[in-house]
């Protein structure tokens, strides 16, 4: 429907990070309501309306210039950022995820403000609480951070100059913070514990007992679509997850049930296992097979009447079919 995209009432939303996993699925989201859209990108954008404009830009840093798209924008909508690298080469990598993450983000934010832009959606992560949770103890927006890693880190500073900013401008801030994000085209550890499933690989985590919150991707952009151009959304932080935390065993479970195939689990003592995977240097892993994190999304569910339109077991068997095709 041209005519809407080009209507001079709707607003005009630029988003960034068009080609990673969530910010792909906000643009197609963004495209399916007919609003305005521009998405700069460092490489082009693949499978876009005609009606979407996609500028090329060379880097995401302090010195970025963003205001030769920013002409008219209502909204920001900010998925771009370094995530986290695997097999981490330099020794300090803080100063590597502040360019992009912080300085980038605060650069690409006050040239919004400049220009007039009534609202910036921050997407940052859970990792700004922390790592873990003591079960039925879930974080909260009030919960004191306790970010460890440099990905943490550097989100938790971004969210504070983002909101500072807006107290000072007048620009409507939002922070949203995931968990672990899934859905079709999910890779990564989420895409291995797939694979097993899928090949009916036994697996040691019948004895694990932990909750971990997650969120499916549809979930997160309808989170993200009612919180533009909500008032209720100014100058908050909001949690965000099924809202129906699964232990590893439970997750394993669905997906083998989504998949139509044994879940093949078997006994194994998780002490045993965090022990084993600390001798072979990845305690990480164990840390996310047998440990908890649980967040509440009670403020996201009360201040913006949102409640997740996917159940877990919807975006599990979605998740599936799609890797399996």
């Amino acid at each position: 429907m041209p005519e809407q995209l080009s209507s001079p009432d709707r607003n005009k939303i630029l988003l960034t990070g068009a080609n990673g996993f969530v910010g792909q699925a906000i643009c197609h989201a963004l495209i399916n309501q007919s609003e305005r859209l521009i998405c700069p990108t460092r490489r082009p954008v693949s499978q876009l309306n005609a009606e979407v404009a996609n500028p090329q830009i060379s880097d995401l840093s302090a010195q970025t210039d963003w205001s030769a798209f920013l002409a008219d924008v209502d909204i920001v909508i900010h998925c771009a950022a370094r995530v986290h690298v695997m097999q981490e080469t330099v020794a300090d990598p803080l100063p590597l995820f502040r360019q992009v993450n912080v300085d980038a983000t605060m650069r690409l934010a006050e040239q919004a403000a400049q220009a007039g832009a009534s609202q910036f959606i921050f997407i940052s992560s859970v990792k700004v609480n922390g790592e873990a949770t003591k079960p039925g103890l879930p974080y909260t927006e009030t919960t004191p951070s306790e970010a460890q890693d440099p990905y943490g880190i550097s989100k938790r500073e971004a969210e504070n100059a983002l909101l500072a900013l807006g107290e000072r401008s007048g620009m409507r801030v939002t922070i949203l913070r995931p968990p672990l994000i899934y859905g079709p085209g999910v890779k990564a550890n989420f895409a291995s514990m797939l694979n097993w499933v899928r090949k009916g690989i036994p697996l040691p985590f019948a004895s694990i007992k932990n909750k971990r919150s997650f969120i499916y991707l549809e979930n997160l952009v309808s989170l993200v679509l009612h919180c533009l151009r909500n008032q209720n959304a100014a100058q908050q932080i909001f949690l965000a997850s099924d809202d129906h935390d699964l232990s590893t065993a439970e997750l394993l479970q669905l997906s083998a049930k989504a998949l139509q195939v044994p879940s093949r689990l078997i006994p194994f003592p998780p002490a045993l296992l965090i022990f084993m995977a600390k001798l072979a240097g990845r305690p990480a892993i164990s840390d996310r097979l047998c440990g908890s994190l649980q967040v509440d999304i009670s403020k996201a569910k009360q201040m913006l009447n949102w409640t997740p339109p996917f159940s877990v077991e919807q975006g599990l068997a979605k998740t599936m079919l799609a890797q399996s095709t």
